[in-house]
């Protein structure tokens, strides 16, 4: 096996804290393996059990990239629960994989919509337990209540003793509930069409928010953190305090997959996404050069290839491929040249080969190093593997954010910067 690192004691503990420093410095939510799983990989690496730490190392990563998350939906037809649904799964209205709305509920049986990009998260759309005749154990029975990690209850209006009695009977079982109070937009735009002169918007939204406590406090459940949500504008109002508190909840490997399923509509969840991978990033580099028989280097048509998929999964699951930009160019009426010009990634690779551009990996090398100085007592393979990996995730990332400033206006959806005549 080639060598990972020198046998330098020094150079091994150098390494060990390297690992607990970087994943330290990742905030809570944004971490895909835990504390304890962080102690066992330096332990061992501390005592030069290399071979057993690639064994553990393989088995989070798989955790990691398989992990399955089934979030079920429920509130009574109307409430807006495929608008919802559709939204987070980044999927428009009309679209062919769109959940349908508007649709009269005539069965029990929970509807399955897999998101497009990561088929291991699923949404189900449950019947409302207002439009059955089953008491709350029994509805969960009907529902499969075992399949779901957590449940999101909706309402467009207000929350009714079958809400309750529900949000009871799963936090009586051990899962977690989130109420939600959908279709705040129209709400807000009613409110000030009535009241134009004296019309308030965060004294009016807190209104409702205390309107909902007050059917809570009228049937003696003890005061829940309400969501109010517009699934037109899905990460206005608190949907994004909605998806921190989810994250929250779940488990690191969970937490993982949830993450990089979020729509690219705030820099602060690209910013998530991108931190997330970089973790699974630094695993996969120490896996390989724990198993590398040769030292690393872009010299091999397969190095090559390598790289160039890496590169084209870090554009997918950033929206930043040429499907995505072909999709984004349909809704928002702007050339997809266009797109392409204000974003590097597309033509990275190519660019790599220029010396200019070199310079600006080393730059960028350079940089990285300063903040994660300990990454420097890594082995050859290590490092350039890992550097390589990151470099590409930042640019593909930052591309991400450039789209976002482009194509979002504060209100809507293309900015005056692309419209076109």
């Amino acid at each position: 096996m080639g060598q990972l690192f020198s046998s330098d004691t020094d150079e091994t503990e150098n390494l060990a804290s390297s690992m607990k420093t970087y994943f330290t410095n990742f905030n809570m939510i944004n971490k895909i393996i835990s504390e304890e799983t962080i102690k066992l990989i330096t332990s061992k690496l501390e005592a030069g059990h290399t071979d057993s730490m690639g064994v553990i190392i393989n088995s989070v990563l798989k955790k990691v990239t398989n992990a399955t998350l089934n979030i079920a939906v429920t509130g009574e037809s109307g409430s807006g629960k495929s608008s919802f649904i559709n939204a987070l799964r980044g999927v428009k209205p009309g679209d062919e994989q769109s959940a349908d709305t508007g649709v009269v509920e005539t069965t029990m049986e929970p509807t399955k919509y897999q998101h497009p990009k990561f088929p291991t998260v699923i949404f189900w759309d449950l019947p409302g337990i207002g439009t059955t005749s089953f008491p709350p154990q029994e509805y969960l029975k009907k529902v499969k209540f075992g399949e779901y990690d957590f449940f999101i209850i909706i309402s467009s209006t207000r929350f009714k003793d079958t809400d309750v009695q529900l949000a009871k009977a799963i936090k009586d079982l051990g899962k977690h509930f989130y109420f939600v109070r959908s279709k705040i937009d129209i709400d807000l735009q009613s409110e000030q069409k009535q009241k134009p002169k004296t019309f308030d918007q965060e004294k009016f939204l807190e209104q409702i928010r205390n309107n909902c406590l007050q059917d809570f406090r009228q049937i003696k459940m003890e005061k829940p953190p309400i969501f109010l949500i517009s699934s037109d504008e899905v990460f206005e109002y608190d949907v994004p305090i909605l998806m921190n508190k989810i994250l929250n909840d779940l488990s690191t490997q969970k937490r993982h997959i949830f993450m990089l399923s979020l729509p690219n509509v705030t820099e602060e969840v690209i910013e998530s996404k991108r931190d997330s991978l970089k973790q699974k990033v630094w695993l996969e580099a120490f896996k390989n050069a724990l198993w590398a028989t040769l030292p690393f280097g872009i010299t091999s048509d397969y190095d090559k290839k390598k790289v160039e998929n890496s590169l084209n999964e870090y554009r997918a699951l950033f929206g930043v491929d040429d499907a995505s930009l072909q999709k984004l160019a349909t809704y928002s009426k702007v050339p997809v040249e266009q797109l392409k010009s204000v974003i590097e990634s597309p033509r990275l690779l190519e660019k790599e080969k220029n010396e200019s551009a070199s310079k600006g990996f080393l730059q960028w090398v350079e940089k990285f190093c300063s903040a994660n100085g300990g990454l420097l007592a890594m082995g050859f393979y290590f490092r350039n593997t890992l550097f390589l990996q990151l470099y590409m995730l930042d640019k593909v990332a930052s591309d991400a954010k450039i789209l976002l400033k482009k194509t979002f206006s504060e209100k809507g959806w293309v900015s005056p910067q692309l419209k076109t005549s």
